[in-house]
């Protein structure tokens, strides 16, 4: 019954029955131009309405996620309760938790567009078929490696007529009324874009849908990412002092302890001591994110890409120059940041306080002290946090992803925040040098050393576990504070009025 309410037109409307015929047996692979779920045929919406009628069980003029499962159980399709949500979701226009008739109608349309543009996508010699290989090879270029074998699977889910390729019918017919999954969906769910903050790389969603673009749902998403970060940094605030007080003053004859460490703030400064630095490091939140995300979009121009998924040098090669550009911009933060959580009771009044004395004392090159190691850090991060990523995302879908590419949020979580961990413990050494640097006029008479000179110093007088201070703190932070992003962020996107991708 519902492949009976969709247009089955494989070529332009022909003036006669003879000529619709010729143009059917001639052109059976073609896509159809008409338009798809709603193609203006005379009788096309009372046939729909009688759709809609059948799957709205309980004659209420409304499709809820109850009337659809029981509704299309009785069509023989079958749909988790989480796939009814969304599309409950998608094509809720007024909020009141089901479709109505214009709204269903809406949301075929709407749907069928999508896929549309996919089932193009990925139509690679534009025959109108997708098969196997054109699966693999769409895949591949986006990072993500399937087996002949699971394409093959993705492909009899759709198949009808056992060709072993899918036209326009059978893709549009499958994925009408069902979440876009498997293909698709593989490529919107494993997009890059963390929703969490691990505490100093704030990482922006990085490729929005022209959708989004133009409905102006980015903004909505960088501002609920932003304050996600600002929640999780404050959170874990004390446990960010603490890595800075151990990268800076621990050493073999100052065995600083997490311990003895927090009971050194509190003694010196109160409770209140232990946030120190914070407000300048939730401050940096906002033009970090907005440069970093407009230097992504220039940079994505700039390597050609029209895509709206980069592949995966491009999304290195662009994320790591739009954060060298977001770092430099608002380094002399960092320094601030670094100088207020090192500070001793009274010293300074506030943030412009403190830049109002380091830029009388020690000039504007002060601002950028630790600069290069900073510089440095931010391509094993990123080299090291996506290919990890991609390594753990292709273990998922190679194990699991057959039926459904929905990852689930637990294993996106878990994806994002180890291969976040393992950029930091690659980068940690420079990030020590760096944070030291920045210290120097902080510790009295201290004299200036280079980066070289800096690692040698540490390597001869502490040895190798030297270049890694503050280290323990530093990780005991990520899962809690990946966690309160995220909730924060979610429970952000709803106030917003922000969709789920």
């Amino acid at each position: 019954m519902v492949s009976s309410v969709l247009c089955r037109c494989v070529a332009s409307p022909p003036p006669d029955a003879a000529a619709a015929a010729s143009s059917s047996a001639s052109s059976p692979a073609s896509v159809d131009p008409c338009g798809g779920a709603v193609c203006g045929g005379p009788d096309h919406r009372l046939r729909l309405w009688s759709l809609f009628q059948t799957l709205d069980v309980n004659r209420d003029g409304g499709l809820c996620v109850n009337d659809l499962a029981v509704g299309l159980r009785r069509l023989g399709l079958y749909r988790t309760e989480g796939e009814l949500q969304k599309i409950v979701q998608a094509g809720d226009k007024d909020l009141d938790g089901q479709l109505d008739f214009e709204e269903f109608v809406h949301y075929l349309q709407d749907h069928e567009k999508k896929l549309r543009l996919v089932f193009k996508s990925l139509d690679k010699k534009n025959d109108g078929r997708i098969d196997a290989q054109e699966i693999m090879q769409s895949l591949r270029d986006l990072g993500v490696k399937i087996s002949e074998q699971q394409a093959e699977k993705i492909l009899k889910s759709m198949d009808k007529n056992g060709t072993m390729t899918i036209d326009w019918n059978e893709w549009r017919d499958y994925h009408l009324l069902h979440p876009v999954e498997n293909i698709p969906e593989i490529i919107l769910y494993w997009k890059h874009s963390t929703i969490f903050d691990v505490g100093e790389n704030l990482t922006v969603p990085d490729e929005f849908t022209m959708e989004e673009r133009q409905t102006g749902m980015w903004w909505r998403h960088l501002v609920a990412g932003g304050g996600a970060g600002a929640v999780s940094r404050t959170c874990t605030a004390p446990l960010d002092r603490l890595k800075v007080l151990m990268q800076v003053h621990a050493s073999r004859s100052n065995n600083m302890c997490i311990v003895g460490g927090f009971t050194q703030m509190i003694r010196e400064g109160g409770a209140k001591s232990l946030w120190r630095g914070n407000g300048i490091n939730v401050l940096k939140i906002a033009p970090e994110s907005a440069i970093k995300f407009m230097a992504y979009e220039q940079i994505k121009r700039l390597v050609g890409s029209d895509q709206e998924t980069l592949r995966i040098h491009e999304r290195l090669v662009a994320g790591s120059l739009a954060g060298a550009i977001a770092q430099s911009s608002i380094y002399p933060m960092e320094v601030l940041k670094t100088r207020m959580a090192l500070r001793k009771t009274g010293q300074y009044s506030g943030m412009l306080d403190c830049a109002r004395k380091i830029l009388a004392r020690e000039g504007m090159s002060a601002f950028y002290k630790g600069y290069v190691p900073n510089m440095l850090g931010i391509i094993p991060y990123a080299g090291i946090d996506l290919a990890v990523y991609e390594t753990l995302k292709n273990a998922w879908l190679q194990r699991y992803a057959v039926n459904s590419a929905d990852p689930g949020v637990f294993v996106l979580l878990a994806c994002g925040t180890m291969s976040s961990t393992c950029g930091q413990l690659a980068s940690y050494p420079l990030a020590l040098v760096r944070t030291r640097m920045q210290a120097q006029a902080s510790i009295e008479g201290a004299p200036e050393v280079t980066m070289s000179s800096l690692f040698k110093q540490i390597l001869r007088t502490e040895g190798a576990f030297g270049l890694y201070r503050g280290l323990a703190p530093n990780f005991m932070k990520v899962i809690p504070a990946v966690s309160i992003s995220y909730v924060v962020y979610e429970n952000l996107k709803i106030t917003l009025g922000v969709q789920s991708r």
